[in-house]
């Protein structure tokens, strides 16, 4: 990263630049140390109220099922014409057996994900409801979460699996979504493998704060707050501090934290930077956006950008997918399209030098 890139005398990124980059995303390779979900939709219409109890009945109109969890950080990755490399592992159930074809049929290399016999697949099913034509509204969720902890074979298996299918690569993400896929422990091996020269970009829901030495994480403001103990007031001075603290605490190059509807920032040991929601923050589905930030953004540093382009990209990216209605993904046109009819970008950033007037 440019010493200065985090200042307003650093040259920003211009909508040719980004363009670029977007181009510079097909056929990066990123390695991808991911839980992996599946994420299954039931949708219905509504009939009545039922005579047994008082809940809603529902007609059954159709079920789909998407890569969910890291398994979605690596469909997007996918999507945007990368070539992810997923390693983890799902059970010798049916979620497992329908995650595997998902992901085969985006052309997404299977060879690094394990079949654990007796393990039952993460799984969030969603019950949607509404009528024919109007946007269904999720009525109530239910979760399998089995968690495990890998043997000394599986993670040696997934090791070799990434020794041997990947060179040299330039970026490398971890998704935990705390079912036992990502351990702490194993991040000095993963180094050792990926080669110095790679970053290693991570995303935790539970345990962030054991995974110091990071060069990168993308928390959202829930987890960053967790890590903190405390809650981050306003965007002034204090989401300042904050963000400076626990970049210090995870011994990061730089930190990505996803704010919701007040957009993202970005840290850096020389400042931050600000970025408004792209689009509008009347969203219509949340649901894995956190995994379509963190894998633009990756394969963004895979292309070349720095963490402030690739931050870029990913705000655009996340603006895109959720005016989508469940577990979505977005294609580099779509990327594109989004950069070229926002023509001044970065006008809206606000930029802030570290040490500033915090005390």
């Amino acid at each position: 990263m440019p010493p200065n890139a985090m200042t307003p005398e650093f040259e920003s990124p211009t909508t040719e630049r980004l363009l670029e980059l977007i181009e510079g995303m097909g056929g990066k390779t990123v390695p991808m140390l991911v839980d992996l979900v599946a994420d299954r939709f039931i949708t219905g219409t509504p009939k009545r109220i039922s005579r047994e109890a008082p809940v809603l009945i529902l007609r059954h109109d159709k079920e789909t099922t998407t890569p969910g969890g890291g398994a979605n950080a690596v469909a997007n990755v996918a999507a945007l014409d990368g070539i992810p490399l997923p390693l983890g592992v799902v059970g010798d159930d049916p979620s497992g057996h329908v995650l595997r074809q998902l992901l085969e049929q985006r052309n997404i290399s299977t060879a690094g994900i394990l079949t654990r016999p007796g393990y039952r697949t993460p799984t969030k099913t969603r019950i949607l409801g509404g009528a024919r034509h109007t946007i269904k509204q999720q009525i109530v969720r239910f979760d399998i979460e089995d968690e495990i902890t890998l043997t000394d074979d599986e993670w040696a298996s997934l090791l070799e699996t990434l020794r041997s299918s990947i060179h040299r690569p330039q970026v490398a993400v971890l998704s935990d979504y705390g079912y036992g896929a990502v351990d702490p422990k194993v991040l000095p091996k993963l180094r050792e493998v990926l080669g110095p020269e790679c970053a290693v970009v991570g995303d935790s829901r539970y345990r962030l704060g054991d995974l110091v030495g990071l060069d990168g994480a993308t928390p959202n403001a829930e987890e960053a707050e967790a890590l903190l103990g405390r809650t981050i007031e306003g965007d002034g001075d204090d989401l300042e501090q904050a963000g400076h603290q626990l970049l210090t605490r995870l011994a990061a190059r730089f930190l990505l934290v996803t704010r919701g509807s007040d957009g993202m920032s970005l840290f850096d040991d020389a400042g931050s930077a600000h970025f408004q929601v792209h689009g509008t923050d009347q969203v219509a589905d949340v649901t894995g956006a956190g995994d379509t930030v963190i894998g633009a953004f990756a394969l963004a540093l895979a292309a070349g950008a720095t963490p402030l382009e690739a931050t870029c990209l990913a705000n655009y990216a996340g603006g895109v997918v959720v005016m989508k209605m469940g577990t979505a993904t977005l294609t580099r046109e779509e990327l594109r399209r989004a950069v070229e009819r926002d023509t001044t970008p970065l006008e809206t950033i606000r930029w802030q030098s570290y040490p500033s007037t915090i005390k």
